[in-house]
């Protein structure tokens, strides 16, 4: 049985190639470096992490395959309060993040749906927006870095 990271791999390689996107071995790098991840990552520690798998990583071919993962939904640009953009895997279904300050740990928790329509609809109203999607980040300190 493959791991939830495997299997990850397989799925954001078949969907690049479905795409048209050729799987060549720089981006094999950057996806399997991100699939695997649990931490957000910024575009220069993926080329770094990726310099040691891969020598030839460019850093232009991290920055456009996490451009194509995101437009694929593969990927979530996360937004930090230090004003550092990450990326985190995208998980299937309706999600919100926990992002840990210290370590940029990441947890998908699954929102009450009805409750943010409220919201949504409350801030609709109030703004005269009409509201297509939201999404939700919370930020504070995982249990490891408390210890």
């Amino acid at each position: 049985m493959q791991t939830i990271e495997a299997q990850r791999i397989e799925l954001w390689k078949a969907r690049l190639e479905e795409s048209g996107y050729r799987l060549t071995a720089p981006r094999k790098v950057v996806v399997e470096i991100l699939a695997c991840s649990q931490h957000i990552l910024t575009p220069l520690q993926v080329y770094e992490i990726g310099r040691k798998r891969y020598a030839n990583l460019g850093l232009v071919t991290v920055y456009r395959t996490l451009e194509t993962l995101e437009q694929l939904g593969m990927l979530w640009r996360v937004h930090q309060p230090q004003g550092c953009q990450g990326f985190v895997a995208a998980p299937v279904g309706h999600f919100h993040l926990l992002v840990c300050q210290e370590c940029g740990r990441v947890e998908y928790f699954s929102g009450d749906y009805r409750s943010m329509e409220v919201i949504c609809g409350r801030v609709a109203a109030q703004s005269g927006f009409r509201v297509i999607e939201h999404w939700l980040q919370l930020f504070g300190v995982c249990a490891a870095c408390q210890a």
